[in-house]
């Protein structure tokens, strides 16, 4: 997913501080990004300095105050810029496991096997780790159901593969 435009989008929703913004990217989106505390950072502090967003200073209590930001109005403008963008683009997926598929066949059978069987448990690990993530409404949701089949789909294939290693070895 695109960093700025998660953070925008966000940010559209309603104002929230960084650490609000870095702590749902985590616990509800961390399976479609892997955006990193200072990465988001960095890009709230370049959104800012852009005029995409605004920095205000809050203050909870006893705690130290925190910057909290809010879309703009050149802020929405980009952020439906980006968003435009990023529905019409297609992008082939690159899968970076495919490189040790190329060359599968330089392993013994049985070694192979066992490397894709431990991918496989880990891949529905994944697709686990997806059903406890909370329902959302709206897009959001769209985002995570994306993921599922996405993982679903590689549950298939290696099954479909582990089958045709299986059938090879018995060859």
């Amino acid at each position: 997913m695109e960093p700025k435009l998660l953070l925008l989008g966000l940010l559209r929703q309603h104002d929230m501080h960084g650490y609000q913004l870095y702590e749902f990217i985590e616990r509800d989106l961390s399976v479609c990004t892997d955006l990193k505390k200072p990465t988001a950072y960095y890009l709230l502090g370049k959104m800012a300095e852009d005029g995409w967003i605004a920095e205000d200073q809050a203050q909870e209590g006893n705690r130290p105050p925190r910057r909290v930001y809010s879309l703009t109005e050149r802020g929405e403008e980009a952020f439906q810029s980006m968003l435009r963008a990023n529905l019409a683009d297609y992008r082939p997926a690159v899968f970076a496991g495919d490189a040790g598929l190329a060359f599968v066949d330089a392993l013994d059978p049985q070694e192979a096997r066992a490397l894709l069987s431990r991918r496989r448990h880990a891949t529905a690990d994944a697709l686990e780790a997806l059903r406890s993530v909370p329902a959302h409404q709206g897009s959001l949701q769209i985002v995570i159901d994306h993921q599922r089949s996405h993982l679903r789909a590689e549950l298939d294939w290696l099954d479909a593969l582990l089958t045709n290693l299986d059938q090879r070895e018995k060859i």
